[in-house]
C-alpha cells in the first residue's frame, strides 16, 4: 500500500514555509541588505527560478514571514478594543502578546535586530502601528503621565525582556514567565497609581 499523494497546493505551501524558515535564518545570520534571493535559493538546493516562482523579492519574503505576526496582532487589538477598558483586560491582552511574541520569536528577533532596515519597509510601519494600537489599550489617557508611561512600557519590556534573555542561561518558558510577570506588574502599578491618585 502506497503513502497517500500530497495535495499540490499542501506541497505549494510547504516549500513556502521552507523559503520562509531558510531566508529567515539568512537575514539573522548576514543581515536582510547582505542576503539575496541567489544565496536562499542555494540554501535551499533550489534555482533562482523555482524561488522566484512563490517570491519575487527579499520583501516579499520578509512580509509574509512578518504576516504571521501581523494577523495574530490584528486579532489581538480587535479583541481587546471589544473589552472593558479594566486591568484585567490589560493584563490579558500582555498574556496574549506573550503568546504571539514566543510563537513568532525568530521574526521578532529579526525585526529588534535589524530596525534600521525594516524601518524602510512595509513590515515595520506595520509593526509601529500595531505598537501603537496596543499602546493606546493599555493606557488611560486620563491617568497621570507616570501611570502612562508604565502602562506602555510594559508592552516594551517584553520586547527588552525577551532580547535580554536570549544570553541568560535557564528554562525558556521561566525566562517568558518572569518577562511577563514584569510586564504585568507594570500595568498593575500603573492602575494602582490611577486609583490611589
Amino acid at each position: 500500500m502506497g503513502t497517500p499523494q500530497q495535495h499540490p497546493q499542501a506541497r505549494r505551501g510547504d516549500t513556502r514555509r521552507r523559503i520562509q524558515k531558510v531566508a529567515l535564518e539568512l537575514f539573522a545570520e548576514q543581515g536582510y541588505e547582505k542576503t539575496s534571493l541567489r544565496e536562499i535559493a542555494e540554501r535551499l538546493d533550489v534555482t533562482k527560478a523555482a524561488l522566484y516562482y512563490h517570491f519575487k523579492t527579499k520583501e516579499d519574503i520578509l512580509s509574509s514571514i512578518a504576516e504571521d505576526l501581523a494577523q495574530p496582532l490584528r486579532d489581538l487589538i480587535a479583541w481587546a478594543e471589544g473589552q472593558p477598558h479594566s486591568l484585567a483586560t490589560k493584563q490579558e491582552l500582555l498574556r496574549r502578546y506573550s503568546d504571539i511574541l514566543w510563537s513568532t520569536v525568530d521574526l521578532f528577533r529579526f525585526i529588534q535586530e535589524n530596525q534600521a532596515t525594516v524601518r524602510e519597509l512595509t513590515v515595520g510601519e506595520n509593526f509601529r502601528n500595531s505598537m501603537k494600537a496596543l499602546g493606546e489599550l493599555l493606557k488611560d489617557p486620563a491617568a497621570p503621565i507616570a501611570a502612562q508611561v508604565r502602562s506602555v512600557t510594559a508592552l516594551f519590556a517584553m520586547h527588552a525582556g525577551m532580547f535580554v534573555t536570549q544570553n541568560v542561561e535557564g528554562d525558556p518558558e521561566e525566562k517568558r514567565a518572569a518577562i511577563l510577570e514584569v510586564a504585568l506588574d507594570l500595568v498593575a502599578q500603573a492602575e494602582a497609581s490611577v486609583l490611589t491618585g
